[in-house]
């Protein structure tokens, strides 16, 4: 399945999931979305960037804040960046995270 988001730029993003395990993900460098799933409805709960997604979604210090505002199933999206450095990855997870209001952490 397929998840698209989009930035405040217009710039739509497609990501991979939504997963209910990290065991579906890879430890490679990505922008992850963290996801709500009440019935057939997503809502963007979270956004952000790592160079191994898998063990950053496993040990995340946000979890308390995506628990605390889910209604539904928590689901993890990841678009996976190999040809981007960090700040490739930090300039997709801020348009995102500036195109949506209330997400968990700030940056």
């Amino acid at each position: 399945m397929a998840i698209t988001v989009t930035g405040k730029s217009g710039k739509t993003y497609t990501f991979e999931g939504g997963y209910t395990s990290a065991e579906s993900l890879q430890d490679r460098s990505g922008v992850y979305a963290i996801i709500d799933k009440l019935n057939n409805n997503l809502s963007l709960i979270d956004v952000g960037e790592s160079s191994e997604v898998k063990t950053r979604i496993e040990n995340h210090d946000r979890e308390a804040c995506w628990n605390g505002k889910r209604k539904g199933q928590l689901q993890v999206a990841v678009l996976y960046t190999p040809n981007s450095q960090q700040q490739g990855r930090m300039n997709i997870e801020q348009d995102i995270r500036q195109n949506y209001l209330n997400l968990c952490g700030v940056r």
